[in-house]
């Protein structure tokens, strides 16, 4: 039975609903970021409804660039329960911060995407090669990442 007390599902079931396949999910159990898994009498693992958001914020978190160990991290603080609150609110503080500025890094390059683009349609539409763009000055550089230590 599932820890949600809902009606318990396989893996099948489980891909179909998050859009994931069957290996996927699999790989993130091999990882360690699935807790909770029960299996039924024949062995077959069974899932509930947790597990389906669950599935969607490890994904998001690993599109997002959270490492593996970082997300194992995160789930073995989930599995102590509510006293490690504070220590996953700051880990997942610390990730926004990190994809803030990634977004602004990738806004960043666009936007030279974009010029550059412009300058061609200019090019083909004149007949005449545009100015050279001119080179943007980049921001300051976000500091470096620092190694997580274990709490």
């Amino acid at each position: 039975m599932p820890a949600d007390g809902g009606t318990p599902f396989h893996i099948g079931e489980l891909a179909t609903r998050t859009g994931r396949t069957v290996h996927a999910i699999r790989w993130y159990e091999a990882q360690g970021l699935v807790p909770g898994v029960s299996r039924d009498e024949g062995g077959r693992r069974l899932y509930g409804e947790l597990h389906v958001g669950w599935l969607d914020l490890m994904d998001r978190l690993r599109r997002t660039g959270m490492t593996i160990a970082e997300m194992r991290e995160y789930t073995a603080l989930a599995l102590q329960g509510k006293t490690t609150l504070p220590q996953r609110r700051d880990l997942l503080a610390a990730h926004r911060a990190r994809v803030t500025e990634t977004i602004a890094e990738w806004k960043r390059a666009l936007s030279l995407v974009d010029r550059k683009i412009d300058f061609y349609d200019e090019w083909m539409h004149t007949g005449h090669r545009p100015p050279l763009i001119p080179v943007e000055t980049p921001g300051p550089k976000a500091p470096a990442r620092k190694p997580r230590t274990r709490r």
